[in-house]
């Protein structure tokens, strides 16, 4: 899975519990993976929507009613429900809030090595400089990200390293997404 896929597929709140469900045998309606994922009904249908328009979920031809559709992983999206389960595996069960924050796991994923906020930048082109500072902010706060100042560099500069719950989540993540050359 390339970067941009992960970013636009972590967008929505509910996408990494979704998929992981399914990749566990969770059935693909919509009151088991309500119940196994905890999401509103209004952000689920959502999360729902969005790993469809991305073409990670699609509705199953032949099975559920109308109302009542069933839904199952595409073949790209069997390989992101392995990760999404690798990562929901390595995560304790308090820190679900901070994944399902849309930039934390691409964030995580960048600084699998020390990081310049710069360098986080360029490598999450889409990404402001605003939402960059907030989502480090935070992860360090949870001691997620470790940031050090190297005051060598003129003018000393900030560097950036996962840790803890945060290298773990990093290091799984890394090893399946491919940043452009």
């Amino acid at each position: 899975m390339d970067i941009r896929t992960f970013v636009n597929t972590t967008s929505r709140a509910w996408a990494i519990p979704i998929l992981s469900s399914l990749h566990v045998g969770i059935a693909g309606r919509q009151a088991p993976l309500l119940a196994a994922t905890g999401a509103s009904r209004t952000a689920f249908a959502q999360s729902m929507d969005h790993l469809i328009s991305i073409g990670l979920l699609e509705r199953n031809p032949g099975y559920g009613h109308p109302l009542r559709p069933e839904f199952r992983l595409t073949e790209l999206g069997v390989s992101a429900a392995a990760l999404a389960n690798k990562i929901q595996s390595v995560t304790a069960e308090g820190d679900q809030d901070l994944l399902r924050r849309s930039w934390t796991l691409p964030v995580l994923t960048a600084i699998h090595r020390p990081r310049h906020f710069n360098e986080i930048k360029r490598n999450l082109r889409t990404i402001t400089d605003r939402a960059l500072s907030q989502s480090l902010k935070t992860m360090e706060t949870r001691s997620w990200v470790h940031r050090h100042i190297d005051e060598a560099a003129r003018p000393p500069r900030s560097i950036y390293r996962a840790v803890n719950t945060g290298g773990l989540i990093s290091s799984v993540a890394a090893s399946e997404i491919s940043f452009p050359g």
